[in-house]
Parts: C-alpha cells; structure tokens; sequence
C-alpha cells in the first residue's frame, strides 16, 4: 500500500437486465467536476461481509431491495483522492441478474446526493461508445468478456 493511501474495503454489483444492460450510477463531484459512472456499491462496514455490504449499498442506491446476489466476478484495486484524501479501495465486484426497474434516489446520504446521482441502464455497446469515464475504466470490455463467458468460477482481477 502506498506510504499515505487510507485503505477502503468496498463492494459493488453489476446488475444485469434480461437485455443485458448494467445498471450504472452517475456522480458529478462539483468541487472539481469530475463526472463519472460506476456500478451501485461502496464501502464495507467494520464486520460486514462483502456480500452484505453489496445487498445494502444496491438497497440504498437504488431502491432494489429483492434480488438474489450472484457471484463476485471481479476483484479491483485501486487508488484514487477524495477530498485531499488517498484511499486505496480494494472492490469485490458482485453480478446479479434482476427484472428492469425504476431505481430511487430514497436511500442516497446527503454527501452523496451532493454529487448529482442519477441512474441509467446501459448495454455494452452504449458503454463502449461513450466519452464518458467509467469505473472500472475498460466496463465495456469487461462487461462483454463476462456476457460472452459467464461468471467466472472464481474472481477475476482486473485493472483500474
């Protein structure tokens, strides 16, 4: 770990439409307008498991609250500043298969809808074709790779 990065346990989850589009969550920091998208997810409580830190950040981010969490695909690592802060954030990425719904803002904090969260179901080739960022960066790639593959026995890990 580097010399000053706070290290950050995080879970997120894909989840996958039966047109096999991912549900993305778009933040905007306005302090330095940084715009980006990222699957539901974030920080793993102190005795919480990944797989339940997954299910509660999908209910407080979207509102989804009956779904059956599939497997974690991807392992990531990786550092990144927040508020002149250096996290390094070690993810479990999970999958999950859900029926197309109309995510909620209910459950966002008040720090968190500062950023602007709005939601959107992506196909891959959306993903692909966008100028937006994205974490993980390569999402399209990666997305298609596990589509065409299936879920991996055991994580993949990738890269930022």
């Amino acid at each position: 770990m580097s010399g000053d990065a706070v290290r950050r346990d995080a879970a997120r989850v894909l989840l996958l439409d039966p047109a096999d589009r991912v549900l993305l969550v778009r933040f905007e920091d306005r302090l330095t307008d940084y715009v980006w998208w990222a699957t539901p997810g974030g920080g793993i409580q102190p005795g919480e498991s990944p797989q339940a830190a997954a299910r509660r950040e999908v209910r407080e981010e979207t509102g989804l609250r009956d779904f059956e969490l599939g497997p974690c695909v991807w392992l990531r690592e990786f550092e990144f500043t927040w508020r002149d802060r250096r996290f390094r954030q070690f993810e479990h990425i999970f999958a999950a298969r859900v029926e197309e719904f109309e995510p909620s803002l209910d459950g966002f904090e008040s720090y968190e809808l500062d950023l602007l969260p709005e939601h959107r179901w992506w196909s891959v080739d959306e993903i692909e074709r966008s100028a937006d960022r994205f974490g993980p960066r390569r999402l399209g790639l990666r997305l298609r790779e596990l589509l065409k593959d299936g879920f991996p026995a055991t994580p993949i890990e990738i890269g930022r």
